[in-house]
């Protein structure tokens, strides 16, 4: 094919999201020796970013100078060397005339659509340095047909080196890749390279790249590529598949080998405890078009069925999709699971039985409950307590209430216990779907029950302590509220895992709730716990 390509590896930079551009010095230095030796012809060394230290094993350096340290060893042969900028993180003061020999040759520049008029200048400065300018249009989706006809305008005016199209999401297909490349070929100055950067979270990075080779076009095309396609979510088009597609289709003679060594030697060793590529998660942010953050959110809080993560992404305003708001997301969370109610007559039943004056045990799914039933049993026998099961069901113990507040715990009561097995009541708060044939005893508003002074304001035992301080209960006695270790292990039944954060992290944060709570109601643990309140 007569198209004029060439490849751009980015795995120092873009692989750097995986493991905070802490490849060691070593790797570094042998990762670009590799890729300059196999013919690839440029290489992105990182970011420069001087809100971090100097660090001479890793990729974000806060100037020019600082890469010219760590690369002082390097020697460079055919390829170009480039940085990236994310515009407002690199003062221009920190970047020394190319004409000092600086080690770096490039400079790529990012910045959102939001931000052209400020940034433009930057550039300009950039260029002004004497340095190839590489202006990036990342989150490309972003823009309408009308946007980029404009923004290709703005960038003739700077002529810059070459002009990309980022695929920041991973959310352009064949057809919609088509259109942009349409725009801006036919609008930007011919002398300008066009180059094409893509995340594989839809598993069209490759394709995408393909495809875009192969529209008829008279200017030099870029491509972006990482080793094993390391890289930020999903990861990128791996620059094995892309070297080697051409070597087979436009006569390039990249010698795989070297990038296949890299990969063997340097990478495959921080993939097995850095994990990057299709995921589940980045899928759906791409099908909804959104920033990965706002799925993962959610996720995180194990309380939603996919059904409803996918009805709140649904939901995120245009302008908000893809620049993460997280006071946002955390409103529409809360505002999705606040089904109002009237709960008067529910909570009536309650305070007749007065709860308030009866002695309290609430047991957790710990392991406790089954390591130390010799105390809870003595204790549930001297003490004949009114017993609260939260968020789970145990047939090891009389449980008077199975306290839910969330929809996959109770679908997985559903599924696996017949309601004519079991005498306990089923109190389930206002976000949850009744299922037939498992329809609570009691409902009680979810929203009433929210503490929004709390980290876990959706934690099955903050709520249900703040159920019973508004029924007027002063002491409860807890079991089983065990919290969480490194090994994994920390639940009577493995159905019932649900946590991913630190686990001291989370201990320390329900620690520092339940301390919060104490004002209101006393606690007190019966089994072993490493909460500490």
């Amino acid at each position: 094919m007569a198209v004029d390509v060439k490849l751009l590896d980015c795995t120092l930079r873009d692989g750097g999201y995986v493991n905070d551009w802490d490849f060691g010095h070593s790797v570094i230095s042998s990762t670009y020796k590799r890729l300059d030796a196999a013919g690839v012809d440029y290489i992105e060394i990182g970011f420069l970013d001087d809100r971090r230290q100097f660090d001479n094993n890793r990729t974000i350096m806060p100037s020019t100078q600082a890469a010219d340290r760590i690369f002082a060893n390097v020697e460079k042969h055919n390829a170009i060397a480039v940085a990236m900028i994310d515009y407002g993180t690199c003062s221009i003061e920190n970047i020394a005339p190319h004409s000092e020999g600086s080690f770096i040759d490039g400079i790529r520049v990012i910045f959102k659509k939001e931000r052209i008029a400020e940034a433009l200048p930057f550039c300009q400065a950039i260029k002004d340095l004497g340095y190839l300018l590489f202006i990036q249009a990342i989150s490309v989706t972003a823009y309408s047909e009308g946007e980029m006809y404009e923004y290709v305008q703005q960038i003739n005016r700077i002529h810059p080196y070459a002009f990309s199209i980022v695929d920041t999401y991973g959310l352009l297909d064949n057809n919609s890749l088509i259109k942009y490349f349409s725009i801006i070929d036919d609008n930007l100055m011919p002398d300008i390279a066009l180059g094409y950067h893509d995340h594989n979270n839809f598993q069209l990075a490759f394709s995408n790249t393909i495809k875009i080779l192969s529209l008829e076009t008279k200017r030099q095309m870029i491509v972006d590529s990482t080793i094993y396609g390391m890289g930020k979510s999903a990861g990128n088009c791996p620059s094995e598949l892309l070297a080697m597609h051409l070597n087979q289709y436009y006569s390039k003679n990249y010698n795989l080998d070297l990038i296949l060594e890299i990969i063997d030697t340097d990478l495959l060793p921080i993939y097995y405890t850095h994990y990057w590529g299709y995921s589940y998660n980045f899928f759906i942010s791409a099908m909804q078009r959104c920033h990965p953050n706002y799925v993962q959110y959610l996720l995180d809080k194990k309380t939603l069925s996919i059904t409803s993560v996918n009805s709140i992404l649904a939901s995120i305003p245009n302008e908000k999709k893809l620049l993460y708001d997280k006071s946002w997301i955390e409103q529409a969370y809360i505002h999705y699971q606040s089904k109002i109610i009237d709960d008067s007559s529910d909570m009536a039943v309650l305070q007749r039985q007065g709860i308030q004056s009866q002695d309290i045990l609430l047991l957790g799914p710990g392991k406790t409950i089954a390591t130390h039933q010799d105390i809870v049993g003595k204790y549930i026998l001297e003490n004949k307590p009114l017993t609260f099961s939260a968020g789970f069901y145990t047939d090891k113990y009389k449980v008077d209430y199975v306290f839910l507040s969330n929809r996959n715990r109770y679908s997985l009561l559903a599924d696996t216990i017949r309601p004519d097995t079991h005498c306990s009541k089923i109190i389930a708060t206002s976000n949850i779907t009744p299922i037939p044939g498992f329809t609570p005893y009691l409902t009680v508003n979810y929203e009433s029950l929210v503490n929004t002074n709390l980290v876990n304001i959706d934690n099955t035992l903050m709520l249900l302590l703040s159920l019973l301080v508004k029924l007027g209960v002063k002491s409860v006695s807890l079991a089983g509220f065990d919290g969480f270790t490194d090994s994994g292990n920390d639940y009577c039944d493995r159905d019932y895992i649900l946590h991913k954060a630190s686990p001291s992290a989370l201990n320390r944060s329900i620690s520092n709730d339940l301390a919060s709570l104490i004002h209101y109601i006393d606690l007190r643990f019966i089994t072993p716990t490493h909460y500490s309140i």
